[in-house]
Protein backbone atom coordinates (compact mmCIF):
# COMPACT_ATOMS: atom_id res chain seq x y z
CA UNK A 1 0.00 0.00 0.00
CA UNK A 2 2.79 2.60 0.72
CA UNK A 3 4.88 1.81 -2.30
CA UNK A 4 1.81 2.35 -4.81
CA UNK A 5 1.22 5.46 -2.57
CA UNK A 6 4.52 6.49 -3.13
CA UNK A 7 4.96 5.45 -6.79
CA UNK A 8 5.06 8.99 -7.92
CA UNK A 9 7.83 10.03 -6.05
CA UNK A 10 10.01 6.95 -6.29
CA UNK A 11 9.74 7.03 -10.32
CA UNK A 12 10.27 10.97 -9.74
CA UNK A 13 13.77 10.61 -11.88
CA UNK A 14 12.34 8.84 -15.39
CA UNK A 15 11.32 12.62 -15.79
CA UNK A 16 14.60 13.10 -16.61
CA UNK A 17 16.74 11.58 -19.57
CA UNK A 18 17.68 7.94 -19.38
CA UNK A 19 21.14 8.39 -19.52
CA UNK A 20 20.80 10.38 -16.19
CA UNK A 21 19.00 7.51 -13.80
CA UNK A 22 21.93 5.95 -12.89
CA UNK A 23 22.83 8.89 -10.87
CA UNK A 24 19.94 10.09 -9.91
CA UNK A 25 18.34 7.13 -8.37
CA UNK A 26 22.32 6.10 -6.76
CA UNK A 27 23.06 7.46 -3.06
CA UNK A 28 26.94 6.89 -3.39
CA UNK A 29 27.86 10.15 -3.20
CA UNK A 30 25.47 10.84 -0.37
CA UNK A 31 27.39 7.62 1.44
CA UNK A 32 30.74 9.10 0.86
CA UNK A 33 29.43 12.47 2.48
CA UNK A 34 28.79 10.30 5.57
CA UNK A 35 31.70 7.81 5.48
CA UNK A 36 33.68 11.41 5.42
CA UNK A 37 32.17 13.21 8.35
CA UNK A 38 32.32 9.59 10.52
CA UNK A 39 35.61 9.20 10.06
CA UNK A 40 36.76 13.02 11.00
CA UNK A 41 33.94 12.50 13.78
CA UNK A 42 35.98 9.50 15.42
CA UNK A 43 38.91 10.72 15.50
CA UNK A 44 37.87 13.35 17.58
CA UNK A 45 35.70 10.95 20.31
CA UNK A 46 33.93 12.98 22.55
CA UNK A 47 33.31 16.42 21.90
CA UNK A 48 32.56 19.37 24.73
CA UNK A 49 28.88 20.28 23.48
CA UNK A 50 26.91 19.48 20.40
CA UNK A 51 27.76 23.25 18.78
CA UNK A 52 31.71 21.41 18.67
CA UNK A 53 30.20 18.80 16.35
CA UNK A 54 28.05 20.83 14.48
CA UNK A 55 31.15 23.20 13.83
CA UNK A 56 33.80 19.93 12.73
CA UNK A 57 30.20 18.02 9.95
CA UNK A 58 30.37 22.16 8.11
CA UNK A 59 33.89 22.47 7.95
CA UNK A 60 34.08 18.82 6.58
CA UNK A 61 30.92 19.64 4.42
CA UNK A 62 32.22 23.06 3.26
CA UNK A 63 35.67 21.34 2.46
CA UNK A 64 33.72 18.53 -0.10
CA UNK A 65 31.94 20.99 -1.58
CA UNK A 66 35.05 22.99 -2.40
CA UNK A 67 37.17 19.96 -3.59
CA UNK A 68 34.07 19.51 -5.73
CA UNK A 69 33.74 23.09 -6.95
CA UNK A 70 37.49 23.55 -8.13
CA UNK A 71 37.57 19.77 -9.60
CA UNK A 72 35.89 20.33 -13.42
CA UNK A 73 36.84 17.03 -14.18
CA UNK A 74 34.83 15.29 -11.14
CA UNK A 75 31.47 17.03 -12.23
CA UNK A 76 28.41 14.41 -11.72
CA UNK A 77 26.83 14.85 -14.37
CA UNK A 78 28.87 16.43 -17.65
CA UNK A 79 27.80 19.93 -19.34
CA UNK A 80 26.59 17.76 -22.15
CA UNK A 81 24.72 15.45 -20.56
CA UNK A 82 22.85 18.00 -18.64
CA UNK A 83 22.17 20.04 -21.65
CA UNK A 84 19.88 17.03 -22.39
CA UNK A 85 17.44 18.11 -19.70
CA UNK A 86 16.97 21.90 -20.96
CA UNK A 87 17.30 20.87 -24.83
CA UNK A 88 14.22 21.04 -26.58
CA UNK A 89 14.41 18.17 -28.44
CA UNK A 90 14.28 16.29 -24.90
CA UNK A 91 12.25 13.58 -25.78
CA UNK A 92 8.79 13.79 -23.98
CA UNK A 93 7.78 11.45 -21.03
CA UNK A 94 6.10 9.10 -22.50
CA UNK A 95 8.65 8.09 -25.57
CA UNK A 96 11.10 7.64 -22.22
CA UNK A 97 11.93 3.65 -21.43
CA UNK A 98 9.54 2.28 -19.09
CA UNK A 99 10.83 2.24 -15.38
CA UNK A 100 10.01 -1.98 -15.46
CA UNK A 101 13.30 -1.78 -17.59
CA UNK A 102 15.66 -0.38 -15.40
CA UNK A 103 18.24 -2.34 -14.11
CA UNK A 104 20.79 -1.81 -10.92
Amino acid sequence: QMMREARDDLLAFTGFPQPHWRKIWSTNPLERVNREVKRRTEVVGVFPNPAALLRLAGAVLVEIHDEWAVASERRYLSEASMKLITSPTTKPQEEVATPAALTA
